[in-house]
């Protein structure tokens, strides 16, 4: 009866000191970490305005559907799409006619507000959610077909919008994960700041 007392009173003490170790003092430890090496990507990488209001994340997508905005890519979470407490893709396969028949619809709306041809390709970003359903960038081709109808509903010449679209293009990370890709939340607010 000792052997098996000595023995549980050491099981419940290795528990408590791991315990207080991994539950407590590694996740502060991790905490302290990243708001000191990593404060903006710790904090949501949020974007404030002038008074120090939140107005979103460069990491999650938000719905613009005004000509003046650059459209994000289509959002499959929540009901009606870019909830970023719903966040996930639609998990319709290649196969499913309901995907089918959205990717249709979503092309013919984008070449209707992109004043495009019907043999003009559109790019898959512009026409499938990701599998988030909230990625904040659209490629550089998306970008660039949406210039046309973005400049006319400002006043803005084609060339500015453009200009202000390549300085929101981030390339793949580390020069060569990924694809570029244009962040429409940071492109729509710089276009809301010019004069």
């Amino acid at each position: 009866m000792k052997e098996f007392l000595a023995e549980l009173r050491s099981a419940i003490l290795s528990t408590l000191v791991l315990a207080v170790v991994c539950c407590g003092l590694y996740p502060l430890a991790v905490y302290g970490l990243a708001q000191i090496c990593f404060k903006d990507k710790a904090g949501g990488s949020l974007i404030l305005d002038s008074k120090g209001t939140v107005i979103g994340s460069r990491l999650i997508g938000q719905n613009f559907s005004a000509d003046k905005y650059f459209h994000p890519r289509p959002s499959a979470a929540g009901n009606n799409g870019y909830d970023p407490t719903a966040s996930g893709g639609s998990n319709l396969g290649p196969t499913s006619q309901k995907l089918n028949d959205s990717i249709k619809a979503n092309v013919a709306q984008y070449r209707k507000d992109n004043n495009l041809k019907d043999a003009d390709e559109v790019p898959a970003d512009a026409v499938t959610a990701s599998g988030s359903g909230l990625d904040p960038h659209i490629s550089p081709r998306n970008a660039e077909l949406q210039v046309g109808r973005v400049a006319k509903a400002r006043n803005m010449s084609e060339e500015s919008v453009r200009l202000l679209a390549r300085r929101c293009t981030t390339g793949p990370d580390l020069g060569v994960l990924g694809d570029a890709g244009v962040n429409v939340l940071e492109l729509n607010i710089m276009l809301d700041g010019v004069k």
